[in-house]
């Protein structure tokens, strides 16, 4: 096993193949460090084609006898990961604080989303079941049946190390598949402890493995034929590229990408609670979510005080290391993206775009290697400014004044991206007309973040998300199984 010290160090990051760990092939590495305090907290070897090959070959192995096992046996070693969990989750969020950059809370939060996905796979034995009905035709009896596919892959992002795995992870193996995960290659540290914690939940070997690596090892996936279906998450541009791709491979493929998320504010909502929800919204884990709401259009007769709210709530915010008490918003992931954060930063300024709260001087003592950006609040951003039409992934807050909640919902309707949106407001007849008009998948209405619960599938249209069958919920049992279709007759019955 790959042993993390106290500080969610390893020295080598290994992949999980056939119940053993084992340290990649290739030469090519990532070396990953505290986003925070720029420590150096290991080495992360990138796969090769042969350390694919081998992992995809094992799991079609162990697909052969886990795919015949009674449903009932299959949900067991996820009893067990559930509780393993709950019992390890202080440890799993202190190694996702100092991997990834977010606050303690943050990582505590995602991981019980995570444990949410475990808990609605372990019902597959209900939601695996389809019809049957007697007398379909003279003396006929029809029934349907949900039947695995084989090896699935996971592509998975850095932003939700410890959730976003367990969106699909769980469901694969319930429903009889193997399944084999290749995690960022950013903050790998928590999915080491994730997989320590799966071995000594009683997976069979094989059934569940783990692939370190980059771009190329992400395209072997994709490419192989022992694959049968994708799920990736991450940004649009990728997104695309991967569904066409795997699409082109004949597999099965659901591909999460971006989002610009807006916010909605009506002169009837309670200002205070939407401006405390919204820069919630917008800068916890740092910004970057895909369900950060960050362009906010507010009806004209409260703009003023709205914004003025949302600044004072802004400079509320105590911007520091994840670990430490207090701390509302941590540190972006690299260098490279805080770098990013703050080249989008200036782009709104040279639009025109009124800075109403710079968070680029934020400086944080004894962290001066942090990447950090404090929550920063433009108003006046016009439609056609790329602040208002690209993710920055960062915190940074777009405020516009609209006219009526018919203008707000015309122009989040022409964006690109279609993953979420959130209306505050005291009028039910401008919730019933956001519910029909909004050409978003993950709707809220007096709701920071319009996030579902495990049991229903995670929304996404339009440029947000490529493909028929979303993350969570039944989506999956679709997704990871095929129907088929049994006509029974019995002459001499």
């Amino acid at each position: 096993m790959v042993e993390l010290d106290s500080l969610g160090k390893a020295d080598t990051v290994r992949n999980y193949v056939g119940g053993d760990w084992v340290t990649p092939e290739s030469d090519d590495e990532l070396v990953t460090t505290n986003p925070t305090t720029g420590e150096e907290l290991g080495r992360v070897p990138f796969s090769s084609t042969n350390d694919v090959d081998d992992a995809v070959r094992t799991a079609n192995e162990a697909f052969e006898d886990w795919s015949g096992r009674p449903v009932e046996e299959r949900i067991q070693p996820l009893f067990e990961l559930k509780s393993l969990l709950e019992e390890n989750l202080d440890e799993l969020a202190e190694i996702l604080v100092q991997d990834h950059g977010k606050t303690r809370a943050e990582a505590r939060g995602e991981l019980r989303r995570g444990i949410e996905n475990v808990e609605v796979a372990c019902g597959i034995p209900s939601m695996m079941q389809s019809g049957t009905l007697l007398n379909a035709a003279p003396e006929i009896d029809e029934s349907a049946v949900r039947k695995p596919l084989g090896t699935f892959a996971a592509i998975t992002p850095f932003n939700f190390p410890g959730m976003i795995p367990l969106w699909f992870l769980p469901y694969a193996v319930a429903t009889g598949n193997s399944f084999i995960l290749k995690p960022s290659e950013q903050d790998p540290l928590v999915t080491q402890k994730l997989f320590e914690l799966i071995d000594e939940a009683g997976f069979p070997d094989g059934v569940v493995q783990l692939v370190n690596g980059g771009k190329d090892t992400v395209n072997d996936l994709i490419d192989h034929d022992g694959i049968e279906g994708i799920s990736f998450v991450g940004s649009t541009p990728i997104a695309k590229l991967v569904y066409e791709r795997a699409a082109a491979n004949g597999k099965r493929v659901q591909a999460q990408g971006g989002a610009k998320n807006h916010i909605v504010v009506t002169e009837t909502a309670d200002l205070e609670f939407a401006a405390e929800k919204t820069v919630s919204s917008a800068c916890a884990c740092a910004g970057e979510r895909c369900l950060a709401n960050d362009v906010v259009l507010v009806e004209e007769s409260v703009y003023d005080e709205f914004a003025d709210l949302v600044v004072a709530e802004a400079e509320a915010q105590t911007v520091g290391y994840g670990l430490d008490d207090g701390t509302d918003i941590g540190s972006l992931i690299s260098e490279e993206h805080e770098t990013t954060v703050r080249n989008y930063i200036q782009t709104g300024i040279e639009e025109g775009a009124t800075m109403l709260r710079d968070g680029r001087d934020v400086d944080v003592d004894g962290y001066e290697e942090g990447n950090f950006v404090g929550p920063t609040v433009f108003g006046d951003v016009t439609e056609d400014m790329v602040i208002s039409q690209e993710e920055i992934f960062g915190p940074v807050l777009a405020l516009d004044a609209v006219e009526s909640v018919d203008a707000a919902i015309e122009r989040m309707n022409a964006s690109q991206f279609g993953n979420a949106a959130s209306l505050f407001t005291g009028s039910g007849a401008d919730a019933q007309k956001f519910r029909h008009q909004a050409e978003i998948g993950n709707i809220g209405v007096n709701v920071g973040t319009s996030a579902p619960m495990a049991f229903f599938h995670f929304g996404g249209w339009k440029d947000s998300f490529f493909g028929d069958l979303h993350a969570q919920g039944e989506d999956m049992i679709q997704f990871y199984t095929d129907k088929a279709i049994y006509i029974e007759r019995w002459p001499d019955a």
